[in-house]
Parts: structure tokens; C-alpha cells; sequence
């Protein structure tokens, strides 16, 4: 072969294993099954209907609010505006007012004073508000104040909270023109539509519970995958390679995420001095990985734990198997504390008054989970707050709400000598009428690397099709 042949064919190579290290995510095998945006729009769509259907008179009733307006401009939409608006829509079209108005037996009346509807998006926004704007009116104040007093509500909701960002989005701007429209009289019905908004965006319906399982099983496969003795080469590859890889993935996948994600080395003594930040992967390591997924408008959240096996060794030490059986205890604890009308600072305490009469040395800082990823709803504890979340913590537990149970023990690993360790878990769980059951399941083994000596190439082992 001629040497300028040979000096190519040289090259092909090594830029083809320079790609291949460089995407340690490259799947080969079955794929997930992801919808299409298409898809994904008519299924969010239909969750919407029922929504409105079903899950905002039975808040609004529940809260004794007649009315609720929530008002927001072009690139300053109030919070809750995504949750409201059907697939697909990107933004507020200039200034955007909705109505609910209950008519009790007649059902709740959805309104929009906009003088463009829903922008690029009217027969979409057609299926789901009557269009309220009047050609002739001028002033878009002036109609919605014309709406309320036709209704004459009692008491009207708007998106002000000291203690939930998810109910503050509405600018003092529009509070101040929404008052001097209304009117004193009017005016002075106005309240904090703050357990409204929050049970609104907490609340998930039969179909919602549903499908969740299956963005969960997705972040389960992604840790997997990560997970994995085809990514992970002791010596070589690092954490930072695993957050990049996951978040390359995550794009092939054509799905989002509501935080970076993260990886961590837990080992039993100094690291390699060589490696300065101490971020290259060894043998001997467990590693926590800390992965949320975001798709059809749902958020998850997962952490588990991997141990990096030694030469000769075919699991991993007793010491932190023990600890992961522990901290399965403590998920157990908790989750046996889910009662309605129970707040999140009740459970917390009682949980952890169990926990250490038990002997455990327990952290929980428990979420909720929905249309954001530290969501609407009750907080069970915080890192820092042990002894209870002051407001959010006092909203009360209402069923067919979404959690992720995170929370640690702190254990010592008699094979490191001893030394403590933070058992860090969270797994995803739905709570309902019947009680509190796993999305898709938790971990209870340690995922194992073998690392291989010289693996054939970085690519994962074909996991099973998520439908």
C-alpha cells in the first residue's frame, strides 16, 4: 500500500477512536421509544382538557375562589402561564389575560382578552378558551374589568405569595392597572390565589400518572447507561466526562432537563495525586450520579449509586451494600408518613423521630415533583432544615401528586477504615388514595462496574425498549 494511503487509513483511525471516546453515550441496539414533538403535543393537549375539566373547579372550589385572573406580557409570563396554554406555544402573545370564572353546575368558564388569541396558535387556543376581546374596545383594561363585573364574583384570585414563587407572577405593573380597572369596590375582593396556583400545578390527572412511569424508566436507562463498564474507564475517564456525556445524550434523545447533571466520587481515602481535582474515576470508587429528565411538560428526579469493582472482586464491599440497605429503610420510613392533609413539616418530623429511634442517623429533603422539578406542593425537609420548611412546609399533602423521596444516611464503611459516608438516594413516587408506590421502582442492589481492561469499544449494552 502506498505510504500516502497508509498515512491516511492512519488518521481515519484515530479520529474515528477520538469520536468514539469523545461520546462515551453512543447507543447501538434498541432505541427509546420517544414521541415526536407532534405526538407529544396532542397528548399534552389532551391531558390539558381534562385539566381544565376536572382539576381547576374541583382547586377552585376546594379554595372557595370564584374567580381567577392571571395576567402576563411578552417575556414576562407569569409561572403558571405554560401550564395553561396548549402544544405548542413559546410565549405570551403582548399583553394576555385569561379568566376562570366558576358557574358552578354549568362548569368553569375559560376566557382570553387577547387581542391576537394565541398568536400563530388560534385553533389550538379555540379548543380551550372563548376569545373575549372585542374589536371595538380600546383599552384591554377596560374589557377584562367589564368581564368581572358582568360575573360579579366574591372572591378573585390573582398570582401574588409571599411564601410560593409558582403564585407570585404577577408584575406590580399589571397589579396596578388591574386594581385602578376594577375599580375600589372590585378591588377589594382580591386575594392571593397562592393554594390555588400551587394545587393547580400539583394536581396530576388518571392520564398524567399514567405516562409518568415511563419518563422515569427513561432516567433510570440514562443512569444505566452512564453507569456502565462500556463509559467508564478507570484512570481515565472523569465525572466531567459523564455529565457532558449525559447531557449529549439527553439531546440525541430529543428531551430536556431541569438541572446539569451531576456525578460524585465517594472513596475511601486520598485520591490519585496526579489528578489535581480529584474527578478522575479509580477503581475502588462508588460514584452518585444526580440526573433529572424534563418531557411532556414533567420533570424527574433520580440519584443512585455505583461502585467501580477492584481487580478479583465480584461486589461491593458489605459496608456500603449495608448502607444502601439503610437508606432503603429510611425511604421506607418516609414514605409510611404520606398522609392527607398531612404538611410536609408533620411528616418530616415524624419520619425522622422513627429514623433515629431505629438508630439511623438520617437527612431528608423530600420534593415535589410535576411541571418543575423542585415543584409545586408540600417540601419534606431541606438540607439545612431539619426542623421543618417555615410556609412551604406547612401546605398540606393532597393526593394524585408526585414526589421525589430524596434524602441520605449517614453510615460508617468498616472496610474504609471506618470512615462516615452520606448514603445519598432519590427515587420518584406517586402518592394517591391507596398510598405512596414507586414510579418505576428504586434501587436496592449497587449498579456494579467490572471495567473491563481493554473494552472494544464505548457503547452501552442494549437495555429493554421503553414504550
Amino acid at each position: 500500500m502506498p505510504l500516502a494511503k497508509r498515512i491516511s487509513k492512519l488518521f481515519v483511525l484515530i479520529f474515528t477512536f477520538l469520536a468514539v471516546v469523545s461520546a462515551p453515550f453512543l447507543m447501538r441496539g434498541e432505541e427509546p421509544q420517544i414521541l415526536s414533538q407532534k405526538e407529544r403535543a396532542a397528548l399534552y393537549n389532551g391531558w390539558l382538557k381534562v385539566r381544565f375539566e376536572k382539576v381547576l373547579p374541583a382547586v377552585m372550589r376546594r379554595e372557595k375562589i370564584d374567580m381567577w385572573i392571571v395576567v402576563c406580557r411578552e417575556h414576562n409570563e407569569d409561572l403558571v402561564y405554560w401550564s395553561l396554554v396548549p402544544q405548542p406555544s413559546m410565549f405570551a402573545w403582548r399583553l394576555t389575560m385569561f379568566v376562570y370564572f366558576d358557574r358552578g353546575a354549568a362548569g368553569l368558564e375559560r376566557l382570553s382578552v387577547n387581542r391576537w388569541g394565541g398568536g400563530d396558535l388560534h385553533k389550538e387556543f379555540a379548543d380551550f378558551y372563548r376569545p373575549a376581546w372585542e374589536p371595538e374596545t380600546i383599552d384591554p383594561w377596560e374589557r377584562l374589568a367589564r368581564i368581572v363585573r358582568e360575573r360579579n364574583p366574591k372572591r378573585i384570585a390573582v398570582d401574588e405569595s409571599e411564601t410560593f414563587a409558582f403564585a407570585d407572577g404577577l408584575s406590580a405593573e399589571n397589579k396596578a392597572k388591574l386594581v385602578k380597572a376594577l375599580g375600589p369596590e372590585l378591588a377589594a375582593r382580591l386575594v392571593s390565589a397562592e393554594r390555588l396556583a400551587v394545587g393547580w400545578l400539583e394536581t396530576r390527572t388518571a392520564g398524567e400518572l399514567d405516562f409518568y412511569p415511563r419518563i422515569v424508566a427513561l432516567n433510570h436507562r440514562i443512569v444505566r447507561e452512564a453507569f456502565s463498564d462500556r463509559v467508564i474507564k478507570p484512570g481515565m475517564t472523569t465525572i466531567d466526562d459523564l455529565e457532558w456525556g449525559v447531557r449529549e445524550r439527553l439531546d440525541e434523545l430529543k428531551v430536556g432537563t431541569w438541572f446539569p447533571p451531576m456525578f460524585y466520587i465517594v472513596r475511601p481515602g486520598p485520591g490519585d495525586p496526579n489528578d489535581k481535582n480529584g474527578r478522575v474515576i479509580r477503581r475502588g470508587d462508588m460514584l452518585r450520579c444526580d440526573i433529572g429528565v424534563s418531557y411532556l411538560g414533567l420533570n424527574s428526579d433520580i440519584q443512585e449509586v455505583a461502585y467501580i469493582l477492584k481487580e478479583g472482586e465480584t461486589e461491593a464491599p458489605k459496608g456500603l451494600r449495608d448502607a444502601l440497605a439503610l437508606g432503603n429503610r429510611l425511604q421506607d420510613i418516609l414514605i409510611g408518613e404520606f398522609r392527607e392533609n398531612r404538611t410536609g413539616n408533620e411528616i418530616l418530623a415524624s419520619a425522622l423521630r422513627k429514623a433515629k429511634g431505629e438508630g439511623l442517623v438520617p437527612r431528608i429533603y423530600s420534593h415535589p415533583l410535576g411541571y418543575h422539578g423542585h415543584a409545586a406542593g408540600t417540601r419534606i425537609g431541606l438540607p439545612d432544615m431539619q426542623d421543618g420548611v417555615p410556609g412551604m412546609g406547612d401546605y398540606p399533602l393532597y393526593p394524585d401528586t408526585c414526589f421525589a423521596i430524596e434524602l441520605g444516611v449517614r453510615v460508617p464503611i468498616p472496610e474504609w477504615d471506618g470512615r462516615e459516608i452520606q448514603m445519598a438516594l432519590e427515587e420518584d413516587a406517586a402518592f394517591r388514595a391507596g398510598g405512596v408506590a414507586w414510579l418505576d421502582g428504586r434501587q436496592t442492589e449497587i449498579i456494579l462496574i467490572s471495567t473491563l481492561e481493554e473494552p472494544k469499544s464505548l457503547v452501552h449494552r442494549p437495555s429493554a425498549v421503553i414504550k
